[in-house]
């Protein structure tokens, strides 16, 4: 999930002077100030030379690769429904691939060990998070039902190479994406089988992207959450916007927009919101100046272009959703041309339905999914 700056972009923007520039170095340096000041929240049972690397600035991937491998193990111990599918049967990998444009991607798979796979299922992960904690859960649920699962860190993200959540371009990110999962279905294991894109938040507009750019490529789309357009409550107020959007022609990697806890918002069971701490490596400051334009620009164009979507969809929203608006879900599911679509609203449901929810709701919304793909792979193999 990204944090949407209000629509007026592209208008005159708020003049930006060198006053006005000033007096954002000022507030950028008492930020960094209070920052110094505060005490580190430390994780429960985490020794110091661990706190150490959890603390250490994570701008750059090799401290966040050194997070990640010192902090995986405790990671798949927390007591969530996602850690609790089992391995068994199941053939997982990790690795670095070096992509055109010279940047090392992490990417991983969770395929089924004693069977073909039904089809793969090519995932998109959410603002500033990581296919290698709660998707953890989520691929190994879906490789046990019979999908190939794939998914990677996008530039900046993750593990992969890039100043943390630095978006300078979302065109060129989507470009990535597709880069890495045309390389996926190419391989002769794959190259016959149904693909699906699976996008969460931020990931659901990376997947319509990817979908608007290949419109013949894929045989499905799971979007949960979609990010098409950020909820009202989360925008900054118009005349702050003008200004974050003058000052990231300037100082476009700058954490300066505000936004609220994302964990509060998205998270409904209080218990799984306080395990969002252990997501180590997720980018947990304000967006960048850059990356929140981007996010801009990018829902805008989507709402412009709902009537484009072609391919058949699965939609899931929860109704009390405050971070990306269900309204625009609904828009989606009644302007796009598919003719095999379906939206799922789950009352009282908010943002993080996979992760967030009582475990009761994670395993009807994860019914439904399975149901939806099982349809469908079926629907092209004629198995």
């Amino acid at each position: 999930m990204a944090l949407k700056l209000a629509k007026p972009y592209g208008r005159h923007p708020f003049p930006l002077d060198e006053q006005l520039r000033a007096k954002f170095c000022f507030l950028t340096k008492r930020k960094k100030s209070i920052e110094a000041m505060a005490p580190k929240k430390r994780l429960q049972g985490v020794d110091d030379k661990l706190q150490k690397l959890l603390d250490a600035n994570m701008d750059e991937a090799p401290a966040r690769r050194r997070a990640r491998e010192a902090f995986k193990e405790i990671q798949l111990g927390i007591d969530h429904i996602l850690f609790k599918t089992p391995t068994d049967g199941l053939k997982i990998e990790e690795s670095y691939e070096v992509n055109s444009r010279g940047l090392k991607i992490f990417c991983k798979s969770w395929l089924p060990e004693a069977s073909r796979p039904k089809a793969i299922v090519c995932y998109c992960h959410g603002y500033g998070d990581t296919c290698t904690f709660f998707f953890e859960g989520i691929a190994r649920k879906l490789a046990s039902y019979g999908y190939g699962v794939f998914a990677m860190d996008y530039p900046g993200f993750g593990l992969s190479d890039g100043l943390h959540c630095h978006i300078p371009s979302f065109d060129i990110l989507v470009d990535d994406v597709i880069e890495h999962y045309s390389n996926v279905k190419e391989n002769p294991e794959f190259h016959t089988l149904p693909s699906f894109l699976f996008g969460q938040s931020l990931g659901g507009a990376i997947a319509l992207k990817v979908h608007l750019k290949q419109p013949s490529a894929w045989n499905g789309a799971i979007l949960v959450a979609p990010m098409c357009k950020i909820a009202d409550d989360m925008v900054p107020p118009w005349a702050l916007t003008q200004i974050l959007i003058g000052v990231a022609k300037f100082l476009p990697t700058k954490k300066l927009v505000p936004q609220k806890n994302l964990a509060e918002a998205a998270f409904k069971d209080l218990k799984k919101r306080e395990m969002t701490a252990y997501n180590v490596i997720a980018y947990k400051d304000r967006p960048r100046l850059q990356t929140a334009v981007e996010m801009l620009r990018t829902t805008e164009e989507i709402e412009r272009q709902l009537e484009e979507v072609s391919l058949p969809l699965l939609i899931l929203h929860g109704e009390a959703d405050i971070v990306t608006d269900p309204s625009v879900s609904k828009a989606l599911h009644e302007k796009a041309s598919s003719s095999d679509k379906k939206l799922i609203l789950y009352m009282d449901a908010y943002h993080s339905l996979l992760e967030g929810e009582p475990d009761e709701m994670i395993v009807r919304v994860f019914g439904d999914i399975i149901s939806w793909l099982n349809e469908r792979s079926e629907k092209f193999t004629g198995s």
